[in-house]
């Protein structure tokens, strides 16, 4: 079964969505070039992450290495749509909530990754703004 969600539209030019990690509601970008899902590392508290971690490195687009923490076995949702046993990152997104305050634009819980996307067998349809998940098999 498809399910579809629907997408917003920013100031940036970012795609936004209402996702809910364990339950907890939030606004993620969508990020087909982020290889994982991640979150604020100080919302760890606010979106229950489960206490199994792995420290990383993680590379973002610039020349720096970025500290991570993977927590394992999570639940992400979009409206009726879950999936267990997610994986969610925590980084530092000072930077980017940072350049969202300077354009006026409501800051961001995290990103949802290429990791999600391909799991779920992810479709974007820009034209009518939805994103289309379907269960992995």
């Amino acid at each position: 079964m498809e399910n579809k969600i629907k997408l917003h539209y920013i100031k940036s030019k970012h795609i936004k969505v209402i996702a809910k990690i364990n339950n907890v509601k939030g606004w993620f970008i969508i990020d087909t070039g982020a290889s994982n899902t991640f979150i604020e590392q100080t919302s760890i508290e606010k979106f229950k992450l489960n206490n199994i971690t792995v420290n990383i490195k993680a590379q973002g687009a610039g020349p720096n290495r970025i500290d991570a923490k993977i927590y394992k076995n999570n639940l992400i949702s979009f409206g009726n749509f879950k999936l267990e046993k997610c994986e969610v990152a925590t980084i530092d997104l000072s930077p980017i909530n940072n350049a969202f305050f300077e354009i006026n634009t409501k800051k961001i819980d995290g990103v949802i990754g290429a990791d999600i996307l391909k799991k779920c067998k992810a479709l974007i349809d820009f034209n009518k703004n939805y994103l289309y998940l379907k269960k992995p098999s």
